[in-house]
């Protein structure tokens, strides 16, 4: 059926330099393949940023999950091993929390979904010691006119 969202899926990415790409282009692919070119660019972008993270600041795997909204809207989950979620994704202090300015080399990843997604979360699942999962999963969400302002030069 047209009205129905997009069905994507689940992609483990292994704790490798090489995942935030391979999740670039996956993203890139399966957008593409859905007919959905208009938010491809801020999808990847916020989505490198998360993965970037979770490669970053854990030591184990990741993954990737996109899921289509029946409002036309795409959330994009990110799960890595460490139980800790970052303010924004808290939910706790948003406006306390001091962002990195926008052009520093490192840190830009939060700023970056904070301006460019429709809204944004996190879980965590705990410290996996009671021998269930553990970790935690941060989320975006944006609409299918998700568009990157011009960049300056």
């Amino acid at each position: 059926m047209e009205d129905e969202p997009p069905v994507f899926g689940a992609l483990r990415l292994p704790h490798d330099p090489r995942a935030v790409r391979v999740a670039r282009m996956t993203v890139r692919a399966a957008l593409d393949g859905h007919g959905m070119q208009d938010t491809v660019d801020v999808v990847e972008l916020l989505t490198s940023e998360l993965v970037t993270n979770a490669y970053l600041h854990t030591k184990g795997p990741a993954s990737l999950r996109l899921t289509g909204l029946s409002d036309g809207r795409l959330r994009v989950g990110v799960w890595d091993s460490d139980p800790y979620v970052p303010a924004p994704f808290s939910g706790s202090g948003v406006e306390s929390v001091p962002l990195a300015p926008p052009d520093a080399e490192t840190g830009r990843g939060l700023r970056l979904v904070r301006e460019h997604a429709d809204s944004w979360g996190g879980w965590a699942f705990g410290d996996g010691t009671s021998g269930r999962g553990a970790g935690k999963l941060l989320w975006f969400e944006v609409g299918r006119r998700a568009i990157l302002p011009q960049l300056r030069k």
